[in-house]
């Protein structure tokens, strides 16, 4: 996938269900096609979600080797992250509060989750809650209050490598000066490629 914008949170409620329809265009001279996510709930009219680009696939990464966590690493606490995040109204359910263990070195992150429970990854590339909790570091730096929480809407350059994954080692390394564009490499406990962001 070359590029994914969420134009719009798609909420579900409690007791709703939401018809999901993708659109997928025709390929380019490249093979790259557009694609489109909509979804309506009930008898409404449907909305854009979000739109992006598909591109053909790229070859996989080598491993990662070496030790884990890198050396020199500063370990980051994590005592609190959730109820300081629900605190914020951000409200983390038990099976996407996958974050176990957070590490910094200079500008680089590094952190482990795990889908905690019964979250079965059948029917997954990567299990949404494990994909989301390799986010959750970004809220982590802080120790006391949460002051910022970053909510992620354009994904580029995402490769999926692997599927039924329940444990990742994630690498989050900022692209630009202000932060605001991130890298994250995932790979499985033994350094095997994952996915790619």
């Amino acid at each position: 996938m070359e590029d994914l914008t969420v134009e719009a949170p798609l909420v579900l409620g409690e007791r709703s269900s939401v018809m999901v329809q993708v659109s997928v265009g025709e390929a380019d001279e490249r093979g790259w096609r557009g694609v489109r996510v909509f979804g309506r709930s009930g008898e409404g009219g449907w909305t854009r979600y979000a739109t992006g680009v598909l591109s053909p696939v790229v070859g996989v990464p080598e491993a990662v080797v070496g030790v884990w966590p890198p050396s020199g690493a500063e370990p980051v606490g994590l005592a609190g992250l959730y109820e300081r995040l629900a605190g914020r109204g951000y409200q983390y359910g038990p099976l996407f509060q996958g974050l176990k263990a957070v590490w910094r070195q200079g500008r680089e992150w590094f952190a482990e989750v795990v889908l905690p429970g019964d979250g079965g990854v059948s029917g997954y590339g990567i299990h949404p809650a494990l994909l989301d909790a390799a986010l959750h570091m970004l809220a982590a730096p802080s120790g006391g209050a949460v002051e910022e929480v970053r909510l992620p809407f354009n994904f580029a350059g995402v490769g999926l490598y692997a599927t039924g994954a329940t444990a990742l080692r994630v690498r989050l390394t900022p692209v630009d000066e202000s932060g605001d564009t991130i890298s994250l490499q995932l790979t499985d406990p033994t350094g095997a490629p994952v996915a790619h962001i």
